[in-house]
């Protein structure tokens, strides 16, 4: 069985992001880390390759940086890693990301599973998961807080999903790409071993010529998204009122008539 996860690096969770006169964006001298909810797609695709065989191949467009995502990955225990890049893809936004990861994916050719996190903390569109799975024409099973059974040999999987209205169970063939979220386990430490294992694995850099990307569908070119301007939202302001009084009760009375005075209730 062969299991991809999709990452992606962004900046140290601490970071403050920063927009300057001209519109640039920048986090500082944050460090690039893997994005942390990425952390469980890598985890559940561990589950399942020690459960039903295979491996697991941890893929990411992205520049150079882009390996310290996939060393985590490795470090964690996934068996091959992947980066694709080309100075063209800078720029890139979900549809044309979604279009090079898919294109990646179908030079593989025997993926069984793709998973990705629910989102990335930079971005947080939650686009990317489903427009792969979209151009793959693969069963999307985005928003996934347990897989309650995978058969390879019945090429089926099942899938508990939560949702705002609940939690969901459906069922898909496979290949299908999976979308966890927080909850469907705990990502493990990476260990000395698989640190060691990462900084000495090669890290193989697939051109958009390898994956059979077109140039004009990356980049600027190839995105649906423009940014004519960028600029920080202004800063919150607001004031605190304590309420005083003799006992807890006479203080929610208060909190209640200023409420209704207000007519947030």
């Amino acid at each position: 069985m062969h299991i991809v996860v999709c990452t992606k690096h962004t900046p140290d969770t601490e970071a403050k992001m920063t927009v300057d006169g001209a519109g640039n964006v920048s986090w500082g001298e944050s460090p690039l880390i893997i994005n942390p909810w990425d952390e469980y797609a890598v985890e559940e695709a561990l589950v399942l390759r020690d459960e039903h065989g295979g491996k697991v191949t941890v893929i990411s467009m992205g520049p150079q940086e882009a390996l310290e995502a996939l060393k985590h990955a490795v470090a964690m225990g996934c068996d091959e890693a992947i980066r694709i890049w080309d100075e063209t893809c800078a720029g890139s936004d979900t549809l044309a990301t979604s279009y090079v990861l898919a294109r990646a994916i179908e030079q593989m050719g025997d993926v069984d599973l793709v998973l990705f996190g629910k989102s990335a903390i930079d971005a947080q569109t939650w686009q990317v998961g489903a427009a792969v799975a979209k151009r793959l024409g693969a069963p999307s099973l985005m928003y996934t807080i347990k897989v309650v059974e995978l058969d390879p040999d019945a090429r089926s999987i099942t899938v508990e999903r939560l949702l705002e209205e609940g939690r969901q169970v459906v069922s898909a063939t496979l290949p299908a790409v999976v979308g966890t979220t927080k909850g469907i386990n705990e990502p493990r430490y990476t260990s000395f071993i698989g640190i060691r294992k990462a900084a000495k694995m090669e890290y193989p850099a697939w051109s958009l010529d390898d994956v059979g990307a077109e140039s004009d569908k990356v980049g600027a070119s190839g995105s649906g998204v423009r940014w004519p301007e960028v600029f920080a939202p202004p800063a919150r302001e607001g004031e605190a009122e304590m309420i005083e009084a003799e006992t807890v009760e006479q203080q929610a009375a208060i909190l209640v008539d200023k409420l209704l005075a207000e007519k947030v209730i």
